[in-house]
């Protein structure tokens, strides 16, 4: 589990103290994480496993990692594998306790049969459409099903056919025998079992009938002696069916899980849904769950962003009881802070615009010597060869330049990080006017770090790669993948997808000393932004991801 990983005080570990302080649980609290293996993990689930296995940590208690798969239509083992994953890389550990929820099918048949036999529950014939029609409404109550009063023995005898196989998907269901005028519609008569003669991932063919969510995850909590079940607020109005499944029982009510609701995490320009994001997923909108701009641990991990930040992000943002939007620049900062301690600097122009230094000897090449991390001198320093020709952005040279425009002009200097000020003193032009070559001086007594630097000073400086040692690369620029702010509030978020999500530009020209890098590697790229080595990279054609840009809005904003 993350060592350096600590949970801030909030009103759940408020509660959690209180139950401890109490003596209700003696042996420590327990926690779980327990996703739904039907989609790969996103930033939100971050905050959950942040939250379940830190309030586990800080209090000396246990958190397990339980796959509650109850749904086989939508579940497969690639999910599984990718959300074991992830909680591994965000650096938690569930050590011995992962959990299925198909585990305990046999016993919460079992105790099923024990509800029907107490009249708690009853099969169903109503078809869906009968069911909302039955259901009522949030001003009107629901009405009783013709089948609510069957015999004991009748809806024994109909349920065992149920999983012996013989009606179809969705003929008959299980339901609650609870309140059908009941305020909260959750309560009225729930489904706790229905048909899906679907293979299952895990116990493929054995079973045709299956628990529904909101009943076998009360049902799974109790059987692994979790203290707090801690959940997302859209499930405040569940909680008294997962007290009210847990009472009918017969769970001791001294030892019962407690649930506990905190807020979702909505996130600026980010969607939040699963089933939005499988849409995007299975529509081509993205090349996959790990596509860079995909708000999915594995996108996030694949787009260079590290567990550290993640988990600073989530303390960062606490625990609140009422739903709110969070700037997504504020995850945006936590990258940059960490990166700014830990990513070597190296040059890479984007764009390049091939430069002559005219005065400079052909055939030399002098090596400069540069920092890999000024915040961190222990990471040492590198040297980079330096030519007659050289790269630099084309956005560092303009013709007309505006009023404190402080990088090449015509006739203007600038100085080269860690060699030389030059000065512009040609244009060079195709037959269309565009421009292709700058000719240039150099100051051969300017040279940075040199005794004999005459100690001219001059406003800009720019980063350069020398064009006989350069490597070319492909850079891709990743902006925000919608352009509405809150995907919640957008009734077609299809409509708000970014077209210029994604910027690929492959001819990037990138400093020697990356030669033997490796997909994962995170660099600052000088005066761009914070670069990460793409899985899709090789060493014939390197591929680097910007993970996020210089300016950090976030830290502005703090400021001001």
């Amino acid at each position: 589990m993350a060592e350096n990983y600590t949970i801030a005080t909030n009103f759940v570990q408020n509660i959690v103290e209180e139950d401890l302080k109490s003596g209700k649980y003696s042996e420590g609290i327990h926690t779980r994480f327990p996703p739904e293996p039907n989609g790969y993990l996103h930033i939100g689930h971050a905050k959950s496993i942040c939250l379940n296995f830190g309030l586990a940590k800080y209090n000396q208690g246990l958190c397990n990692l339980r796959f509650d798969d109850t749904n086989p239509t939508k579940e497969d083992v690639e999910y599984v594998d990718s959300i074991q994953e992830d909680v591994k890389w965000l650096g938690f550990d569930w050590e011995d306790r992962m959990f299925y929820a198909s585990s305990y099918f046999e016993r919460i048949f079992e105790l099923t049969i024990g509800l029907i036999k107490d009249g708690k529950a009853y099969v169903c014939d109503l078809s869906p459409e009968q069911m909302r029609e039955y259901r009522g409404t949030l001003t009107e109550p629901g009405k009783e099903s013709p089948y609510r009063n069957r015999s004991v023995e009748e809806n024994l005898d109909l349920f065992m056919r149920m999983k012996n196989g013989e009606f179809a998907d969705g003929e008959r269901v299980l339901r609650a025998k609870i309140d059908m005028s009941s305020p909260n519609i959750n309560l009225r008569d729930p489904i706790i079992y229905r048909i899906s003669h679907t293979k299952h991932h895990r116990t493929g063919d054995a079973w045709c009938i299956y628990p529904m969510y909101d009943y076998a995850h009360p049902i799974s909590d109790a059987l692994e002696g979790i203290t707090h079940s801690i959940c997302t607020l859209e499930f405040e109005d569940h909680r008294p069916l997962y007290e009210w499944t847990l009472e009918a029982l017969g769970f001791d009510a001294n030892t019962r899980p407690k649930q506990i609701e905190f807020a979702r995490l909505n996130l600026t320009n980010t969607v939040m849904s699963k089933r939005k994001l499988r849409m995007l997923v299975d529509g081509g909108y993205v090349t996959g769950w790990d596509d860079p701009r995909m708000p999915t641990i594995s996108g996030l991990r694949r787009r260079g962003y590290t567990p550290e930040s993640i988990r600073d992000f989530c303390d960062r943002i606490g625990v609140a009881k009422s739903n709110s939007l969070v700037d997504v620049a504020m995850l945006e900062h936590c990258i940059r802070e960490d990166l700014n301690k830990t990513a070597e600097r190296v040059m890479a122009v984007v764009h390049p615009l091939k430069l002559v230094i005219e005065n400079y000897p052909e055939d030399k090449v002098e090596y400069m010597m540069a920092e890999n991390n000024p915040e961190c001198p222990a990471m040492g320093k590198r040297m980079m060869p330096f030519s007659r020709e050289i790269y630099i952005e084309q956005e560092d040279f303009m013709e007309e330049p505006p009023k404190k425009f402080f990088r090449l002009k015509p006739g203007g200097e600038v100085r080269l990080k860690h060699a030389y000020i030059i000065k512009c003193e040609e244009v060079i032009k195709d037959e269309v006017g565009n421009i292709v070559e700058l000719r240039c001086s150099y100051d051969p007594d300017t040279k940075s770090g040199s005794q004999h630097n005459s100690g001219r000073k001059v406003k800009g400086t720019l980063h350069w790669v020398s064009a006989r040692h350069a490597l070319q690369a492909e850079a891709r620029l990743y902006d925000y993948l919608l352009v509405s702010d809150d995907e919640e509030n957008t009734s077609d978020f299809l409509a708000q997808l970014n077209e210029k999500s994604v910027e690929v530009i492959e001819n990037c020209m990138v400093e020697p000393s990356l030669a033997y890098t490796a997909p994962g590697n995170r660099y600052q790229f000088l005066r761009q932004g914070y670069f990460c080595v793409d899985k899709d990279s090789t060493k014939d054609k390197l591929v680097f991801n910007r993970i996020v840009g210089l300016r950090d809005s976030w830290a502005k904003a703090k400021k001001s």
